[in-house]
């Protein structure tokens, strides 16, 4: 059976320590929809949000938060990204805006981290630029779609 790594000898919340363990190079990718209505997504495809270029700014914004994770989450170690891509596509078919992300490190700790965080504030971001227009966008579907590196070994969807 396994055992939670976050939790001391007394089930308390506890930063993993790390120091021990070997630098490999990791990577993730993670994954997240945005629904919008037919309205958003057509303004969205026009660069007509009063607020700019939404793919471009949640791209940034994603970029961003992903080297902001550990000031984000609570026991999340600070590591070094070599990498990080935010990539949003419109899918015209389900009016949803599809995106993905790809973080990479040589590091002790994975990135998995980093790329979901990167995926969920790029999500928020298409949220918060079209908010005026429609506030029924629904988030859907933040999840990692692969990992490789460490103990633990490769995952993949």
């Amino acid at each position: 059976m396994k055992t939670l790594s976050h939790v001391d000898k007394n089930g308390k919340a506890n930063m993993v320590d790390v120091s021990g363990k070997e630098v490999t190079e990791r990577t993730a990718s993670a994954y997240c929809e945005v629904l919008v209505s037919d309205e958003v997504f057509r303004k969205i495809e026009q660069n007509q949000i009063a607020k700019g270029d939404v793919l471009t700014v949640a791209k940034i914004a994603g970029i961003q938060a992903a080297k902001k994770t550990s000031a984000l989450i609570p026991l999340c170690h600070n590591i070094f990204i070599s990498k990080i891509d935010v990539e949003l596509k419109l899918n015209k078919k389900n009016s949803t805006v599809e995106i993905k992300s790809f973080a990479k490190t040589n590091s002790v700790t994975g990135i998995e981290m980093e790329a979901l965080t990167a995926v969920s504030v790029a999500a928020l971001t298409v949220y918060d630029m079209c908010k005026a227009i429609d506030k029924g966008i629904i988030i859907n579907e933040i999840k990692l779609l692969s990992k490789t590196g460490g103990k633990s070994g490769n995952y993949r969807i």
